[in-house]
């Protein structure tokens, strides 16, 4: 089927809402979501007025003579988008997938609500203060590199670090959770990656059916959860100093993960929840994309596949604003390197080869061999998911 000026579309249900700056388009049969600027939406209401590309045409360079309004090439992207439904009357071919139910819907809406609402999200920016003044005024409170290291076998150390981490990171996805469920909205968990790290993903897709404003509170949601937990090891380490050395250990190791991986949110070089927030406050949703195109220009490490045309009018200030926190971004993780992963690693190591090659007992040998041979096999996996990909 070929597009011509005579030619009638037929689209999918589509439901649209105002954003920031341009427009949220829904198609409900597959959930997929689509920022269109307004012209866009003028020439949508005209196709499902009835008429035909031409005329459409038309209309529209008579409302916006600035513009280059080229129907034919719209209808494309309609189709390429599968917003389609029928040409000319003939049922396009394309599959129309229903999108997957989305998951956790045995939450109920007032159990988000609960954790969630107008009181509590103060709440947490008041208990997020708090900390950020514990920490300030007990500077022993401060995270430490060597917080993670309870014990004198490494295995044991980084065994109790992950199993920690991975329970912080579940309390992190399940804020998200909690928080989309708290509009009535289904969601999903998945699994991605940030840097080297293999991470949880709560799915906020179905979140582009609120309003701009409500859909910070779920960018925010499992840092602010965070802040309950931080503020009860902070304070019981506060008021029970004597207690038990791993007990308050462990404690430590909780405010050190959600402390380094608060700063990772800022991070803007990769999607974490800090830049989803700023992109939907500031309403360009391709910011890395062009930030990063804007960048290649002078830095050849920052590699990108976009191109000016990716930005929409007036967009450009906030990419190079954005711009500047990329590399701060960069600048922070090195500064993690610095202060952080390689005192660490370096004190780690010391340990590892001194238990090596002057060990007092068999198992301090047997912890090295296995503490190294776990670093042989990550650095394996390191390696081949980088030639890999």
């Amino acid at each position: 089927m070929v597009l011509t000026l005579q030619s009638r579309i037929t689209l999918y249900p589509l439901s649209i809402q105002k954003d920031k700056k341009n427009y949220i388009v829904e198609e409900p049969v597959s959930g997929d979501f689509f920022e269109m600027p307004m012209i866009c939406i003028d020439a949508i209401e005209r196709i499902i007025e009835g008429q035909t590309l031409g005329d459409v045409e038309r209309e529209l360079q008579g409302k916006y003579p600035n513009e280059k309004v080229d129907m034919i090439e719209f209808g494309e992207q309609l189709i390429e988008l599968g917003l389609v439904q029928k040409l000319d009357g003939e049922k396009m071919t394309q599959k129309k997938e229903t999108p997957a139910t989305g998951g956790f819907t045995w939450i109920p809406s007032s159990v988000g609500r609960f954790f969630f609402n107008g009181i509590t999200n103060k709440i947490y920016l008041i208990f997020l203060l708090i900390n950020v003044a514990l920490m300030v005024w007990n500077p022993g409170l401060f995270p430490h590199y060597q917080d993670i290291f309870l014990f004198d076998s490494m295995m044991l150390n980084i065994i109790t670090y992950m199993l920690i981490s991975l329970v912080l990171i579940i309390i992190h996805e399940f804020g998200h959770i909690l928080a989309i469920r708290s509009y009535d909205l289904p969601t999903k968990l998945g699994i991605g990656n940030r840097l080297i790290f293999v991470v949880f993903e709560t799915d906020l897709t179905s979140a582009w059916k609120l309003a701009p404003r409500q859909r910070n509170i779920l960018y925010f949601a499992g840092m602010s959860f965070e802040q309950i937990f931080v503020l009860s090891a902070l304070s019981i380490q506060l008021l029970f100093p004597e207690a038990n050395a791993i007990f308050i250990g462990i404690l430590g190791i909780i405010v050190f993960d959600i402390f380094i991986k608060t700063l990772y949110q800022c991070c803007f070089y990769m999607k974490t929840d800090v830049y989803y927030f700023v992109e939907n406050i500031t309403g360009c949703y391709n910011l890395m994309e062009s930030g990063k195109q804007f960048l290649s220009r002078w830095l050849p490490f920052v590699k990108s596949d976009s191109s000016d045309s990716d930005m929409f009018d007036g967009e450009q200030r906030i990419v190079r604003m954005y711009s500047v926190f990329y590399i701060a971004g960069i600048l922070l993780t090195l500064s993690l390197i610095a202060f952080y992963f390689l005192p660490q690693a370096y004190y780690a190591y010391s340990q590892v080869f001194s238990n090596l090659l002057w060990s007092t007992t068999p198992f301090a040998f047997w912890d090295a061999i296995a503490f190294l041979g776990q670093t042989v096999l990550l650095l394996s996996l390191f390696f081949y998911s980088k030639r890999k990909s």
